[in-house]
């Protein structure tokens, strides 16, 4: 974090009394009318939002929702602060477009880095030791990390693997034996791809025996995923949190392994398809989100585009709702008449086999899909065939679809497991190929 002033300061202090204050429960609505009228405040120094007129909660509850199509074609429009007067600039890696430029303040970092620090703050105990398996060009995933464990004291390391001629596999693998980690903060493609060469280098246990837990973020994960990790690693495997850069982070793991949204940093609403309503408790729709903390780019009711099941009752006990995030209707792909997903797909490749890593070959027709499965590091070639038919019935079952082939290989491109900033699902799982007939 940037502290050289009294006043950045002066901000760590706030931010610390307000987000312990409020941590594991929901703030009450004079909390919210007092923050929401702050963003409002700083929102109405954007074009966006420069008619808004004074801030009052019925006015809040009748501002138009803005539709995330809308910050995306035009992000600067949304911004109070230019690129050029922000303490940091980031983008988006575009997944789903053209990278959205996103300027933060020291304010913005501050807050956003405390908020995660504290729900965190449990999973990284004291003698901690953490390696971030991150990329920190152009996006802010490893700042942030890097951020969490300088406020919580805890030792940590930055070793992007595809970060050529600086931390390559080799050279990681050597840090590793020296720093012995405790908790890796990784994206799930990475931690496949560390986790295999381990594997075949016959070192995956002495180079776990340290590691106590895998926070992956970056990308969607599925708990047949994160069940299949941690057996591999003898470790907790954790989804360590959800957001985007544009928002910064919405949600954060707890202990018991889920993750909960974070009410004291963000004002919630969810569209269960008859428009944006105030959280009331369990319930399925589109996270619609206010940052209560977003100095740079400040965004009124932001419509996410992410599908969502809320609910409570966590044995941590926790009062913020738990959230599990399905990914966007629009990130998804419709194959043979079955609409795909990174979660669906994920739920059958790592729920019913071992590989460790997959693309989808399909025709641009969307009439022929071929499904690539890496071999295992303990592949059992004989037993392969068993394993298709578990695939296609598996498939079946959850996709709606029947894959027209499903085939093992030793190896997939390194672009199927690059990672977080640097992956989107389409370009990287997915290969198009002319018409098959």
């Amino acid at each position: 974090m940037i502290l050289h002033t009294e006043e950045r300061f002066a901000v760590l202090r706030a931010a610390q009394h307000e987000i312990r204050s409020h941590q594991g429960r929901v703030p009450d609505d004079g909390f919210y009318e007092r923050k929401l009228a702050g963003a409002w405040d700083r929102a109405r120094r954007s074009d966006a939002y420069r008619g808004i007129g004074e801030f009052s909660p019925a006015r809040f509850r009748e501002l138009p929702v803005t539709p995330r199509e809308s910050l995306k074609e035009r992000p600067l429009h949304y911004a109070a602060v230019p690129p050029d007067q922000a303490a940091k600039y980031y983008e988006t890696t575009g997944t789903t477009g053209t990278p959205t430029p996103t300027p933060r303040t020291a304010e913005d970092t501050i807050w956003n880095t405390v908020s995660v620090a504290e729900a965190w703050r449990p999973l990284l105990a004291e003698g901690a030791r953490a390696v971030v398996l991150l990329p920190s060009d152009i996006v802010p995933v490893a700042d942030l990390v890097v951020g969490v464990c300088e406020y919580l004291d805890v030792p940590h390391i930055r070793a992007y693997p595809f970060a050529t001629g600086i931390s390559d596999w080799g050279r990681l693998a050597a840090v590793w034996r020296t720093f012995r980690p405790t908790v890796v903060f990784a994206a799930p493609g990475v931690a496949l791809q560390f986790t295999r060469l381990l594997a075949q280098r016959g070192e995956l246990a002495e180079t776990g025996a340290s590691v106590e837990r895998l926070m992956l973020l970056g990308e969607v994960n599925t708990a047949p995923y994160r069940r299949r990790l941690g057996e591999w690693w003898n470790a907790e495997a954790h989804d360590a949190s959800y957001g985007s850069t544009e928002t910064g982070t919405l949600a954060a793991s707890c202990r018991e392994g889920r993750q909960h949204l974070l009410p004291a940093a963000t004002y919630f609403e969810l569209d269960a398809g008859d428009g944006a309503v105030p959280l009331t408790g369990a319930g399925d729709g589109r996270l619609v989100v206010t940052p209560l903390n977003a100095h740079a780019r400040p965004l009124l009711r932001l419509d996410t585009g992410d599908e969502v099941s809320l609910g409570g009752g966590c044995p941590c006990g926790s009062a913020a709702p738990v959230v599990t995030v399905h990914g966007r209707a629009a990130d998804g792909l419709l194959v043979k008449g079955a609409p795909l997903s990174v979660r669906a797909v994920e739920e059958v490749v790592y729920g019913v086999t071992e590989a460790t890593g997959y693309l989808l070959e399909v025709d641009r027709a969307g009439g022929y899909a071929r499904l690539l499965l890496e071999r295992g590091f303990r592949a059992d070639r004989d037993g392969e065939g068993t394993a298709r038919e578990r695939v296609q019935r598996s498939s079946g079952e959850l996709l709606g679809l029947r894959w027209d082939e499903v085939v093992f290989v030793n190896s997939l491109p390194a672009t199927t497991k690059s990672g977080a900033s640097q992956k989107s699902w389409k370009r990287s799982n997915i290969r198009h190929l002319e018409t098959v007939r």
